[in-house]
């Protein structure tokens, strides 16, 4: 039997479909999404939640005249499939294939890029408005999940909209899961509306009444959901919503295809801005993914046989390394608080949630008051350790200078997901934090060669209280050394010599050291020497080990996973050309001045010259240049 999903080639496709038979195309968009994730890696849970909402949207609506606003993108893998993306749908993150998130470029049913959370309620009223402007009459749908509520633009994109008084659909996407559980007034107040008694009530009378109903085919049973709705919006409306200015309706079942088509059509001409609650399951078709939403956020390939979780590395995550060092510590010091973003589990701080409730803090999808937040405890006298993924503590950039640095209070920074992530792509590459936080006063700035200075640097954060430090290390599992039985506090601003070479010295930071320590050896296999110096510090510069290195001949070699501009090797540059020395010596490598696509992280590295051959070959070639320019080098 032929598939109803491979006569799908765009909406206009779908809608030749029979209503009847959308449940079909569901179970169908369902199993292919589980066998390309399964194969690729991806956001599992919340695109399996949402496929049901996804057909009714591109079957009522019409894109791309009618812009679909994806929040966050998490969810939008159905959405690829109906938009013409179902034969490429093999290739998604992988490298030069279709991306994990909505892409402006890559479709024109992708209306705005997306990857960062709470952005589309924003980008669908500025739609709204320059429709209005220009005089036409198409549809706005923003579709956010209820963790997104957390985030403060989402807040201040409602509260606009409810001014503005635009023709505009939100419709919230409730799993009651961010990534980790949701937390916040909104959270509680989303579940209220689905969990009063009074609420399921109702609906099992309704129910129960729908059962006494003679079998007369589906319009009884439109009739008794429609009368199930109108006494249920009477009882328990969307006060928060109505008051801001929306309509809302809702909560309705989002794995219902037919009652949602229903429902969309019924709302899809009302004036003004609407809001449609809709309840799905996070994982919906898969068993372990339902039972484990969290594990199933986002997964690396597995096998896709109900029950198989992905598997796991064996060599311990740099989080899992973090939130042991940190427990560690905070048993013995009572002044060490921990904050993070809607990730306890990820950042490695669930252990610490679980043993000093008192003393974590998961703020929400809401980094710039985790930030300011975190100065408040400091400047009681606390130890705040503000734990994000670097991609998205760029949203906190004016908490840290203003409310942070300037006053010079002690917050602890520890970004995670540093350089680049891999199939996840630019809106998760950590490529600009060691820019964005270098210009910052007074911030102390440091990252580890591998999992055992990871634990020294943790020490060495919570530590230091003369000001603001961060601490940022890569995406996965550490190295595979042998962790030291006690971590020890690093002196600030030095760095260690690895070892000595005549012809070349490599200076790196954090990843970077082990690919110049391979780097290195290849080089010596051609009979040039390279030494290795673990910087430690991006900031304050380890000046006085650099200058040594400078007083003699051999080319010097900056390595950092992040964006050359700004980074750390700018940073040696400017060291170079205030004190003196031939800057013609030195070369940078680094991530260059573009935007990263996604792909396997060691193919990012191949194509930007990261890997041991590209920076031994790049070493090589300023090697033999000096050479030939200086003739034999002293030393």
């Amino acid at each position: 039997m032929s598939k109803l999903l491979e006569r799908i080639n765009s909406p206009a496709d779908l809608k030749k479909i029979p209503e009847k038979k959308l449940p079909q195309v569901a179970q169908e968009m369902r199993e292919e999404i589980i066998r390309v994730v399964s194969k690729t890696g991806g956001h599992l849970g919340a695109s399996l939640g949402a496929v049901e909402l996804t057909l009714a949207i591109h079957y009522v609506f019409d894109a791309p005249k009618d812009r679909i606003v994806w929040d966050v993108g998490h969810q939008a893998y159905g959405h690829k499939l109906l938009t013409g993306r179902r034969e490429q749908f093999e290739t998604l993150r992988r490298k030069d294939g279709i991306s994990g998130f909505p892409k402006r470029d890559e479709s024109i049913y992708d209306t705005f890029g997306v990857g960062h959370a709470s952005t589309a309620i924003s980008a669908a009223l500025g739609m709204a408005a320059a429709r209005d402007i220009a005089g036409e009459d198409h549809k706005i749908i923003a579709v956010i999940g209820d963790g997104a509520f957390t985030g403060g633009i989402a807040f201040e994109g409602i509260n606009n909209a409810g001014i503005l008084k635009k023709n505009m659909l939100i419709i919230l996407n409730d799993n009651k899961m961010s990534i980790s559980r949701n937390v916040g007034a909104m959270s509680k107040y989303l579940t209220m509306i689905t969990s009063g008694k009074i609420y399921n009530r109702i609906e099992a009378d309704v129910w129960e009444l729908l059962g006494l109903i003679p079998k007369v085919g589906g319009k009884a049973r439109k009739l008794a959901r429609r009368i199930k709705e109108s006494i249920k919006n009477l009882i328990v409306p969307g006060i928060i919503f109505e008051e801001l200015g929306f309509r809302y309706f809702g909560p309705v079942d989002g794995h219902n295809v037919e009652f949602l088509v229903e429902t969309l059509k019924d709302i899809k001409n009302l004036n003004g801005p609407i809001l449609l609650h809709v309840l799905t399951q996070k994982g919906k078709g898969v068993e372990f993914a339902e039972k484990d939403a969290l594990c199933c956020h986002g997964v690396s390939s597995f096998d896709k046989v109900p029950g198989d979780k992905p598997s796991k590395k064996k060599a311990p995550a740099y989080t899992e390394v973090f939130g042991k060092t940190i427990l560690d510590i905070a048993s013995r010091d009572a002044s060490v608080i921990a904050i993070t973003a809607a990730m306890p589990d990820n950042t490695g701080l669930q252990a610490f949630a679980d043993i000093y409730p008192d003393r974590f803090f998961d703020v929400g999808i809401a980094e710039q008051h985790a930030v300011t937040f975190a100065g408040g405890l400091a400047v009681e006298g606390l130890k705040p350790v503000v734990a994000i993924y670097s991609t998205f503590l760029q949203r906190a950039f004016d908490q840290i200078v203003h409310d942070i640095a300037l006053q010079n209070l002690p917050v602890r920074f520890v970004l995670d997901r540093g350089g680049l992530v891999g199939e996840d792509g630019p809106t998760h590459h950590g490529a600009f934090d060691l820019s964005y936080l270098g210009l910052v006063p007074k911030l102390v700035i440091m990252s580890p060669k591998d999992e055992n200075e990871l634990q020294h640097m943790v020490s060495t954060l919570i530590d230091y209280s003369n000001g603001p430090i961060a601490m940022r290390f890569p995406r996965g599992s550490g190295i595979g050394v042998p962790l030291d039985s006690k971590p020890k506090i690093l002196p600030i601003g030095k760095g260690e010599v690895l070892s000595e070479g005549k012809d070349a010295v490599f200076v790196a930071v954090g990843s970077s050291v082990a690919v110049c320590e391979q780097a290195a050896g290849l080089l010596g296999t051609k009979g040039f020497s390279a030494g290795v110096v673990n910087a430690r510090f991006i900031k304050p510069l380890d000046t006085e080990l650099l200058d040594e290195v400078l007083q003699c001949e051999p080319a010097l070699i900056t390595v950092e996973e992040n964006s050359l501009i700004g980074g750390f090797g700018s940073s040696v540059l400017q060291h170079l050309v205030h004190h003196g020395f031939d800057t013609s010596r030195l070369r940078s490598i680094g991530i260059p001045d573009r935007f990263i696509e996604h792909g396997t992280v060691g193919e990012l590295w191949q194509d930007i010259g990261l890997t041991a051959d590209s920076v031994a070959k790049s070493t090589l070639e300023l090697v033999q240049a000096r050479k030939q320019f200086y003739g034999p080098l002293a030393g």
